[in-house]
C-alpha cells in the first residue's frame, strides 16, 4: 500500500446535516424488511411505544457513519471497520448532523482510527462510534 497520508490526530472530518422525511425512512426500511411500526406508523409509534414521533431507522443512520467517512477519503483509501452503537432515537422532521475526527494514525500500516458521531438537533451526541480506514488504493 502506497504511503500517502497526510493525515494527523484531531483532524476533523467534514460533516453533514441530514433531515429524513416519511418517505426516505419508509424506503430504508423497507430496503431492510424492517417492518417495525415505529418507522412508519405515527399512531401506533406514539401511542402505544411513546415516542413523540415516527423513528429514523437506525442502521441508516450508521449508513451516513459511513458516508462520512467516504466522503472524507475521497478515493484515497477504503473503510477497513466500523462500529456504532444507536443511543438515543432520532425522529422525522429533526436535523441530524454527522462529523468525526482522526483519533489516530498508523504510518507503518498507512492507517488510521477515526471517531464518529452522529448529533441530534440539541447537539447531543446520539450515535456514537469509531471507524478504521486503510490509506492508498490497494
Amino acid at each position: 500500500m502506497s504511503k500517502i497520508t497526510t493525515a494527523k490526530p484531531d483532524d476533523v472530518l467534514p460533516g453533514r446535516a441530514y433531515r429524513p422525511d416519511n418517505v426516505q425512512n419508509f424506503m430504508y426500511s423497507a430496503a431492510l424488511w424492517n417492518a417495525h411500526r415505529i418507522h412508519f406508523d405515527m399512531p401506533y409509534a406514539t401511542e402505544v411505544e411513546g415516542y413523540p414521533g415516527i423513528v429514523v431507522s437506525g442502521p441508516m443512520l450508521g449508513d451516513w457513519l459511513t458516508q462520512c467517512v467516504i466522503e472524507w477519503l475521497d478515493g484515497k483509501g477504503r473503510m477497513t471497520h466500523l462500529e456504532y452503537s444507536n443511543r438515543k432515537a432520532a425522529f422525522i422532521g429533526e436535523t441530524v448532523t454527522s462529523g468525526g475526527r482522526v483519533i489516530s494514525v498508523d504510518h507503518e500500516n498507512n492507517s488510521a482510527e477515526v471517531e464518529l458521531f452522529i448529533k441530534n438537533e440539541a447537539g447531543e451526541v446520539i450515535v456514537p462510534g469509531t471507524a478504521v480506514v486503510a490509506f492508498g488504493n490497494d
